[in-house]
């Protein structure tokens, strides 16, 4: 127990070992030697409360607030101390604000816990005592083999030890973890490979041992050692006394007992938690990371409170008043005191004889997952070049590039007829692919040897048996869908396989070392020899096989860059120039090159290949050497070019963002060409964009200067714009010692690319913008699990429903279904909101001001006797039903200009850059309105009624309480209408409010005051309303305070709206040459009147007011904007001319 709270308090870490030592199945030595090291259960918490810490936690974080706490104070102090008012009047909302925001963090908390419930409760199958054992998920334990079956998710981190394949591999996606949903191949060491039933797994005696929990995706280390007697395990893992971490020894060289054999581990055995197993039956692995020690877990960041701009500003316009008010109070505490030991007053103390919302506001950066959110990850294969030809693919048939589809001259010129085509079996016969004969039949094999090249360079894995009927034709347009299922961790290599094979060359499958190829009707096998895998350095792959006809060829595909350099034949030149063409319309490139191997080369290939996959020490740098060695000297094929298809409008969206003036940055997964093909193609790079890049950094020193060179050519290139490309591994270096020089580079960058991004490393990137000197608002949009991370990291989270589950929009602010909606919320929903939150804080400073001014002003009158000028019900009311119902109408249905110009015009969302519209300037300009308007209301009544004259017919004064009627009338009439001189956009609710709630005052006060209310102790305002209604000279007063009040503030608005207009304001107003007026291009005068046909009609103009009477909305299948999207409301349909 001690240990545990030792733990939790930071004084204690949980692993005393840099490595873990898992025994499989638990069977841990019987002689002592050993003490089992403790591991955490199996259990996901991703809930932020519990039963015992809600109230505690939740009521701390809400009064965290400074709203909260101010009023929480001004509540104790009414309780604490005997106040003219009652507690209720700030207790009251208080605790419904309390309450309600208790309630709704409480079901929201809730549902993380039942998602917690359902993950933990999962049934999962386990191997103990020699046969499966159905249990939770919850109940795994680390060395616990579990049997995972297809299409099942990975409840643990599990290493590999068999699989229903002889090979030991099976095929997984992880969509939910970097946003792949590729498939991928994970092989297990072949020694358990071959353990394929319970009985097997259940005489296996090994043990793993491997590096203790971390967040990288990527990085794996580990070794099995595999024996049968328990007492040779304990023996040989007390012998490596070096650390594990270090691995200076080989298992070869180290004193081993005969029986013991080690096996490395690497990121190729390692199952993560959240992928899914894909076609294959079923697999085994042992648990070696459970529950929070996860890489899934690890990569989670914690639930945390975002604060907004907006409520950051109201904190310190709530600081400001409240200094404010201390001030007030201590001069009213020093003034009272100071006039009560003056003799000459003798008044009592107390005076008892008188009568009875946020953040899509504005967004500076913008960071996006790629795949899922800006493409659909769905490859197409467009168009190839083959030696020296460029030909596209249209509706399966292979043409010439230029030609239409129903043009003769565009198919293939070679074969002058299928059975032409067929004729030449030599093709799939001959002891070679590649003779030399002359003219069409040497062209036809070059297309055949490309193609085959095609369906055998590759990893892809197929599901399906029918096979007859599938690529009897080579190349024609009339075959019948295949019924192969293909899967591949690529996605461009599963294109180009269901290319070749429309085409005609059809990979069929492979078993154990064989591929099968079918071409021209006939079935060829191949046996694969080797694989050589793709890595970021490369950047090519290679497979080596061995024809039907005992040759043996070497088949390479890759970028140009790193396949070109590489060949000595074909045609290199005109092959160059069709890639750099493919690439400017955006697609995906790939270049094709083979080697025919002698024996004598396969011989020494096969020797050197080995030697380096057998090295335990520098595994990584032998086999890099290996594959220079091996792919040289290759004959180019040709290139093919396969288009990523992005969603709908993602191209449109990102140039509206950069409009607006924000900065997009894509943060991916991805390898490094993919991410900046996709970029390209999306427009979040250009052609003509300077592109800098920060990859493959191995040291601090090496990244700080290449940093240095970046920062150089940014000042030296005279090039207006410039794009990074930044990946994971470079990142992590960069952020750890350089982050200012990190910083200074990506500001001057118009568009950031960040590939092989862990979920961890996107939200630190965030949190790097978040915490610069400029404090910008960021927003984070992705659609999978792995940009959960970020999305809570940033001010803004939008979640997109997407392919890969709904976990990101479950933890979002918001979620949309295709990145196209972002401009909408942003430009649309996040202006209007923006424009509703900060007039909804300043009005209530305003109207809050004009409440309390008098108040305080009247303490000068009572000798600070706490006497107050309003009645205690009117007190309670003010806020919460006379003033309340026009704001909040404002703030749901407010919309100062059309939707569709705001869509239209993404410059206008400059307007609310900077958090303007709340900053210090404007904050004091509602102040001082308020401070004005007070002075307005309290020394207009003091003039009228202050002189002891007599302004009622029978003779009698004005008291006390009719007084503080007067003002509090003047000041809720004004406070409506100045919020109604603040609305654009009128509706019948609108209305309805705003005079409603003028009319509800004076019904109230008037049957209040008019009746003698039994449940009333005291009631101080009997008849005082209605007398004060009686007389001509206070409803006189009344208009007049309201016009003088409201005069200026209109001057105002309207010489800032004629000097200083902003963009928003003059597409309010926009003048057509035909002479017709149109206002926000949704309301349109009558035709044949001008702008200034009457003053009303100006005044609605200038101050930028539409009138519900000139507004006719309506839905338009014409629509410019929203052809398929009804969300929101459209013009009907008119004539340019007339408006």
């Amino acid at each position: 127990m001690w240990r545990w709270v030792r733990q939790q308090l930071g004084f204690d870490s949980p692993h005393q070992s840099d490595t873990r030592t898992i025994y499989i199945a638990n069977r841990f030595p019987q002689n002592g030697l050993y003490t089992p090291q403790k591991f955490i259960d199996n259990r996901i918490i991703s809930s932020k409360y519990t039963v015992w810490n809600f109230v505690p936690k939740n009521l701390f974080e809400q009064f965290r607030r400074v709203a909260n706490f101010y009023f929480l104070i001004i509540f104790l102090v009414q309780l604490m101390i005997d106040t003219p008012t009652s507690p209720i009047t700030s207790g009251l909302p208080l605790f419904f604000v309390i309450t309600v925001t208790a309630i709704k963090q409480g079901y929201e908390d809730w549902l993380r816990h039942n998602s917690d419930n359902e993950v933990n409760g999962a049934p999962v199958y386990v191997v103990r005592s020699g046969g499966l054992v159905k249990t939770r998920s919850k109940n795994i334990r680390v060395g616990d083999i579990v049997r995972i079956a297809k299409d099942e998710i990975f409840p643990a981190d599990l290493v590999l030890l068999s699989s229903d394949r002889l090979d030991g591999s099976c095929h997984v996606t992880t969509a939910s973890l970097d946003g792949e949903t590729n498939l991928k191949t994970h092989v297990a060491v072949p020694e358990t490979a071959l353990l394929q039933t319970v009985a097997n797994l259940d005489t296996l005696v090994a043990v793993i041992e491997c590096q203790q929990p971390e967040a990288d995706l990527y990085r794996f280390m580990g070794r099995m050692i595999i024996t049968q007697q328990m007492e040779e395990i304990v023996s040989y893992s007390l012998s490596f006394s070096i650390s594990f971490m270090e691995r200076n020894s080989n298992c070869k060289k180290t004193r081993t007992p005969r029986s013991v054999q080690c096996k490395p581990l690497g990121p190729e055995s390692l199952l993560l938690r959240g992928a899914r197993l894909k076609n294959t039956k079923e697999i085994f692995g042992v648990a070696i990371y459970t529950g929070m020690e996860t890489k899934m877990a690890l990569n989670y960041k914690s639930k945390s409170q975002k604060r907004s701009a907006v409520e950051k500003s109201m904190n310190t316009f709530l600081i400001i008043y409240l200094i404010i008010l201390i001030l007030e109070a201590i001069i009213s505490t020093i003034l009272k005191y100071t006039w009560q030991a003056e003799e000459k007053w003798d008044e009592p103390w107390y005076n008892q004889k008188t009568e009875h919302q946020r953040n899509s506001s504005k967004v500076e950066y913008v960071f996006t997952d790629k795949t899922g959110t800006l493409t659909e990850n769905e490859m197409h294969f467009r168009e190839c070049s083959i030696n020296g030809i460029k030909y596209r693919e249209i509706n399966g048939r292979l043409l010439l590039e230029g030609p239409t589809p129903d043009s003769s001259e565009g198919d293939l010129s070679y074969p002058s007829s299928l059975s032409h085509l067929n004729n030449l079996t030599h093709l799939t016969t001959s002891s070679s692919f590649r003779t030399s004969p002359e003219n069409e039949t040497e062209l036809i094999k070059e297309h055949d040897l490309f193609f085959k090249a095609v369906s055998l360079c590759h990893t892809v894995q197929i599901s399906g048996v029918q096979t007859d009927g599938i690529g009897d034709g080579p190349w024609q347009s009339n075959l019948a869908p295949s019924p192969l299922e293909y899967y591949a961790s690529s996605p461009d290599e599963k294109a180009l396989v269901e290319a070749a094979a429309r085409i005609g060359v059809v990979f069929i499958g492979n078993s154990e070392e064989t591929m099968e190829v079918k071409t021209l009707g006939k079935l060829e096998r191949y046996k694969l020899l080797h694989i050589l895998e793709f890595d970021s350095d490369r950047r090519r792959m290679s497979v080596i096989v061995q024809a039907p006809s005992g040759e043996k060829f070497l088949f390479a595909k890759g970028a140009e860059s790193s396949i070109l350099p590489k060949c000595i034949g074909g045609e290199i030149e005109k092959t160059r120039i069709h890639v750099d063409e493919f690439a400017l319309k955006g697609l995906r490139t790939l270049c094709i090159a083979y080697r025919q191997l002698t024996s004598k080369e396969y011989e020494e290939i096969n020797r050197c290949l080995f030697e380096a996959r057998t090295a335990l020490q520098q595994r990584e740098e032998k086999l890099a050497d290996a594959f220079q060695v091996v792919e040289k000297d290759l004959t180019l094929l040709g290139a093919t070019a396969v288009e990523d298809r992005l969603q709908d409008k993602v191209r449109e969206t990102i140039e509206a963002l950069r409009m607006a003036g924000i900065k997009v940055w894509v943060l991916t997964g991805d390898k490094h060409e993919t991410a900046v093909s996709v970029s390209l193609s999306c427009g979040h790079f250009h052609r003509t964009m300077n592109i800098l890049e920060l990859i493959n950094q191995k040291s601090d020193s090496e990244c700080a200067e290449q940093l240095r060179q970046l920062a150089r050519r940014i000042t030296e290139d005279h090039v207006i714009q410039h794009g990074l490309v930044v990946d994971g591994t470079s990142l992590s270096l960069a952020l750890r010692e350089h982050e200012k020089l990190f910083m200074e580079v990506c500001r001057n960058c118009s568009a950031v690319l960040c590939c092989r991004m862990a979920p961890l490393q996107k939200a630190k990137v965030i949190r790097l913008i978040k915490i610069s000197p400029e404090k910008p608002i960021t927003l984070a949009v992705g659609d999978g699990a792995n940009d959960v991370s970020m999305i809570q990291e940033a001010h803004v989270g939008i979640g997109i429903m997407g392919k890969e589950g709904r976990q990101a929009a479950r933890n979002s602010d918001y979620a949309i279904a295709r990145f196209k909606f972002l401009s909408k919320l942003l430009f649309v929903h996040g202006h209007f909101y923006y424009i509703r939150i900060a007039t909804l804080v300043q009005y209530f400073f305003y109207k809050n001001v004009c409440f309390i001014t008098p108040q305080f002003l009247y303490q000068f009158y009572c000798l600070f006797s706490q006497q107050t000028l309003y009645d205690s019900v009117y007190l309670t009311l003010y806020n919460i039903c006379f003033t309340s119902l026009p704001i909040l109408i404002y703030s749901l249905l407010e919309q100062h200009i059309d939707p569709h110009v705001l869509q239209s015009k993404p410059t206008l969302y400059r307007d609310i850059s900077k958090n303007h519209l709340l900053s210090i300037k404007t904050f004091l300009y509602w102040t001082i309105l308020g401070f004005s308007h007070a002075f307005i209301f309290f020394f207009g009544s003091y003039f009228l009624i202050g002189k002891d004259i007599s302004l009622l017919g029978n003779g009698q004064m004005f008291g006390n309480w009719t007084f503080g009627t007067l003002v509090f009338t003047v000041m809720v009439i004004t406070v409506t209408v100045k919020m109604a001189l603040e609305t654009h956009f009128w509706t019948w609710i609108n209305h309805l409010v705003t005079w409603g709630s003028i009319i509800f005052y004076f019904i109230f006060s008037l049957f209040y005051g008019g009746i003698l209310w039994p449940f009333l102790g005291s009631q101080n305002m009997y008849f005082v309303f209605i007398q004060l209604l009686s007389s001509g000279s206070a409803w006189f007063a009344i208009i007049l305070m309201v016009v003088m009040c409201l005069f200026l503030d209109i001057v105002k608005k309207v010489f800032d709206r004629q000097l200083h207009p902003t963009s928003t304001q003059k597409a309010q107003l926009t003048e057509t040459n035909s002479g017709v007026k149109c206002l926000d291009s949704m309301c349109c005068f009558p035709e044949g009147e001008t702008a200034c046909a009457s003053i009303g009609r100006m005044l609605e103009r200038v101050i930028g007011r539409c009138s519900p009477t000139h507004v006719s909305r309506s839905w338009s299948a014409s629509d410019p904007f929203y052809t398929n999207d009804r969300s929101i409301l459209t013009l009907s349909t008119m004539d340019s001319s007339t408006c």
